[in-house]
């Protein structure tokens, strides 16, 4: 077992390293020149901003000239405020020309001053400033109008030598032709990026607006004043920043542009984090020096997309490797197929998580960007937790060459066999349902029990005396009992019934009152308890109205996933969930660990982790041996499942110290990791809530204010659309594989499960909040409301479903276009609304109960899972002609 497990390892490390020399990516472009002719210069350092009067020092200022001194012949600046007027005398110390700017925004005080400083600057170092730029796309951003800025131009070229223009893009140019005869030369910002043009398209689609400049304006120089590629920030349209991308526009247009002859400043030389909240974040990443000063990419080497791929590879083995040793600790039955699935889970789970670190660090880390970030690794923990639970649990339901703790009875005689007590507790229960419950029991082929059924707190008579006497004419073996009031809920009854017990009941069996059981229930189970370690005996629970409607098949089929798949798969490690209904449990265990638990609301669950936690043994049977009635309707299954998630929290919180191994038990790790994991995905929908009302707002500030709120970043798309994903896919195949559902049935699984999430979102919160809750039980055939009450039954749901909708599609109408991120943003709207679209159609399908079952699919193909036809995994069933006592290794194999 050892060899296969490591030729998995290595082959998936090697797959790894393979995707991540993919991702690095080299590019072979032409070289860097030596000596380019001019970069925009901004001296702005990390923790500095213009726009807050925070500049840098002359020294920091000289130490950039120092660095672009032997790389460059000329600087561009776009202001002479604070200390950048020291940049002409600096520069010039250095040997480096000067295209001076002024920074004009409208305010008319401001720009006559920045322009009288121009001026003065220009005048005073004449031998280095070789042009000047009045104003900085302020006509393209409206701050000023033409007329404005003709009137500034024509004011500097009066007072300075060197050649005067204004800084536009391309096109303002073209749409403003009459500023050309008020310039000398035509500084236009030709930046493909803005135009949405892919990185192979930006060299032609550079040269074709710089030819058409030199068409319409023949008599004037054309100098680029802005031409450039981001290395980080958002795609627009076809034009996706990257390192690899920036490299390789730049090398290839100065090839060009050498070739030509082009005047040309490189946008820009070194990255701007002040310009973090300015054009969609993309601004701060457009320098060919960080911020550290350091290069982005080699100037004559081929480029390499992602620099440290290598070091990201060897991270992401070594995290698979760690999450393979806590997997593969206790799956020696795992055949290959399921180790090497587990194996391209993990690697493929660390691969993801390291990539979406270092995509996300590789922006500047301001205060912001760190919360963020914090926030969204928390979430990624959490996804890839539940990501591996879940992979973890389709491993074994379909790869494990044979269930180790799968029972297999043998007939026992009937004078081994322990009396049992059958527990019926009961509360404004239609007596006709108990009654035949009632006949069901009183056909049980076992030769010593008895049947107690407590009614608790039912306040009218005619509801309970009817089932007294029913219990009267069955004789002996039936006692019934009516306590109003009665504290405990349910537990209560069932506590009280201990009292009430046959002293020479070693066996306590409980089922709920809508249960009819199969004649040979307890003659099949009731073996197991040869064993003494066996506390637990636990049957499925099933039900017998699947065939009633669409809307019951729907439940039946969502019912099945985890009774045939989930429970099993838990029993491997003695780890199942106990069941109020078809269970049983030995009585001096009951008494040992505290009767039930009156303080939680699912009383069975607590019941079980108790057990275990003293160091006793359940066992699971997975085949039906009795069958209820499913809730009516949409609201009742929501309540029943809320009931479920909100004590799934009662008991983690009561228990967490013991399941965290904190405080002392006789729990394994496997029961551990299953009562934590299990629960998990519960919790991501209590987050996921949290998630959407934040998407809705967030999408609403889209459109309020877009100019300040925009689309997240695609990697908070990663984590829900992979986690949905994949859990659909586990459920198709599952479904398909372990409970023999046909596609229409796991549909009908799937659209009822994700109808369920926002309740149980709501229960997982509350129960994260507060303490208790009232017990409140399933009615059983309660009266349909019609459609209107449906709605109202959906009502969250629909508000929840209209909100992400409507979001996404007035985004991807006003933004889509043109933002691959407000697409990706729009699909991901769409996702989180599905659940919440099956809510309504669920609500709906239930207030009509007329539509057929078969609409779904016949039920009983779903009765028992496909553990029954296995014959490694075979649950055989007690002939009553031949009755001998098992041994104990004929028990369990």
């Amino acid at each position: 077992m050892f060899r296969p497990t490591v030729v998995i390892t290595l082959t998936i490390a090697l797959l790894t390293l393979m995707l991540w020399n993919l991702l690095g990516g080299v590019a072979d472009e032409p070289p860097w020149p030596q000596r380019i002719q001019g970069f925009s210069f901004s001296p702005i350092r990390l923790s500095q901003d213009p726009t807050q009067g925070i500049y840098p020092s002359e020294e920091q200022i000289e130490e950039d000239l120092i660095l672009l001194a032997d790389k460059t012949h000329a600087v561009r600046t776009y202001s002479v405020s604070g200390t950048l007027e020291a940049i002409p005398r600096l520069a010039a110390k250095h040997g480096l020309n000067v295209a001076l700017g002024a920074w004009i925004y409208g305010d008319k005080k401001d720009d006559t001053d920045e322009i009288e400083k121009l001026i003065h600057l220009t005048r005073q170092y004449h031998q280095n400033v070789v042009r000047v730029m009045v104003g900085n796309e302020a006509i393209y951003r409206g701050d000023v109008t033409v007329e404005q800025t003709i009137e500034n131009l024509r004011r500097v070229k009066a007072q300075v030598w060197a050649p005067v223009s204004v800084a536009e893009p391309w096109h303002t140019w073209l749409e403003h032709p009459e500023l050309a005869d008020h310039v000398d030369y035509i500084a236009a910002h030709i930046l493909p990026y803005w135009e949405g043009k892919s990185v192979d398209q930006a060299i032609e689609f550079s040269m074709q607006k710089y030819n058409e400049l030199v068409k319409h304006f023949p008599d004037k120089p054309i100098v680029i004043a802005e031409i450039g590629w981001p290395s980080n920030g958002r795609p627009k349209r076809d034009a996706k920043p990257s390192y690899l991308n920036q490299a390789s526009f730049l090398r290839r247009f100065l090839q060009q542009a050498e070739k030509e002859g082009y005047v040309y400043y490189v946008m820009e030389a070194f990255d701007q984090p002040w310009k973090e909240r300015q054009e969609s974040g993309v601004g701060t990443y457009w320098g060919v020096y960080d911020v550290n000063r350091q290069a982005k990419f080699t100037f004559t080497e081929p480029v390499v997309a992602v620099p440290q791929w290598r070091e990201l590879a060897s991270i992401s083995i070594l995290f698979g490797v760690l999450v393979l040793i806590v997997l593969f600790r206790d799956s020696e039955g795992l055949r290959s197929r399921g180790r090497g699935f587990l194996a391209l889970v993990a690697y493929g789970a660390a691969t993801g998580a390291v990539w979406l670190v270092y995509d996300y660090t590789r922006q500047y880390m301001t205060l912001n960007a760190v919360i963020v970030g914090i926030v969204l690794f928390i979430g990624m923990l959490g996804v890839l937790v539940v990501l591996i639970a879940e992979a973890h649990e389709w491993a074994e339901a379909i790869w494990l060459r044979q269930w180790r703790r799968m029972p297999k009875q043998q007939p026992v005689p009937d004078h081994v066999l322990p009396m049992v007590s059958v527990h019926v507790p009961a509360y404004n229960e239609p007596p006709d349902m108990l009654i035949d419950t009632l006949n069901a029991l009183a056909e049980l082929d076992y030769p010593s029990y008895e049947v107690i059924v407590i009614d608790n707190n039912t306040k009218d008579a005619s509801v309970w005396l009817p089932v007294e006497a029913h219990c009267s004419r069955l004789g002996s073996r039936f006692r019934f009992y009516h306590r109003s009031p009665l504290a405990g809920f349910k537990a209560g009854a069932l506590n009280l019934t201990l009292h009430e017990t046959h002293p020479d009941a070693e066996v306590i069996a409980v089922i709920d009152s809508d249960y009819q059981v199969e004649p040979n229930w307890l003659r099949d189970l009731i073996p197991h308890f040869q064993r003494q370690e066996i506390a637990i005996v636990q049957a499925p629970q099933d039900y017998r109205d699947g065939e009633e409607s669409c809307f019951k098949a729907m439940c039946h089929a969502e019912y099945q996933g985890f009774f045939h798949i989930g429970m099993i798969t838990r029993n491997e490690r003695n780890a199942i969930i106990q069941h109020g209904t078809m269970t049983m449990v030995r009585r001096s265990v009951l008494s040992d660990v505290g009767r039930w638990g009156e303080w939680c609301i699912t009383e069975d669950a607590d019941l079980g982790l108790r057990v275990f936690e003293q160091g006793h043994e359940a066992v699971y049977v997975p085949k039906s041996y009795g069958r209820g009635l499913m809730p009516d309707t949409f609201v009742d299954f929501k309540k029943q499942r809320y009931r479920w998630a909100y004590g799934a929290v009662q008991i983690i919180k009561q228990h967490l110290g013991i399941l965290l191994g904190v405080k002392k038990s006789e729990l394994t790790t496997g029961q551990r990791y299953h009562f934590l994991a299990g629960w998990l995905p519960w919790f991501a929908d209590g987050f996921n809530l949290f998630f959407n009302m934040a998407a809705i707002g967030w999408s609403a500030s889209m459109l309020l204010w877009p100019a300040h709120f925009t689309a997240p970043l695609p990697l908070f798309a990663v984590l829900p659309l992979s986690l949905f994903i994949f859990k659909l896919l586990k459920m198709f195949f599952l479904y398909r594989r372990r409970v023999d559902a046909t596609i229409r049935q796991s549909i009908a699984a799937a659209i009822a499960g994700l109808a369920l999430s926002h309740t149980i979102a709501q229960a997982m919160l509350k129960g994260m909040l507060t303490n208790s809750l009232p017990f409140f039980r399933t009615p059983k055939k309660a009266v349909h409301g019609g459609l209107l009450r449906a709605l109202h039954d959906a009502r969250e749901e629909t508000l929840f479903l209209f909100g992400l909708t409507l979001s996404a599609g007035i985004i991807a109408w006003q933004q889509g276009s043109e933002l691959p991120d407000a697409r990706i943003w729009s699909m991901v709207l769409l996702l989180q609304a599905i659940p919440y679209a099956a809510s309504l159609l669920v609500s709906i399908v239930s207030a009509f109960p007329g539509l057929p079952a078969n609409i779904v699919g016949p039920m009983d193909s779903m009765s028992n899972s496909r553990l029954q036809g296995d014959s490694k995994c075979e649950h055989d069933v007690t002939d009553p002609k031949t009755r001998e006592v098992p041994s104990r290794s004929s028990v369990y194999p």
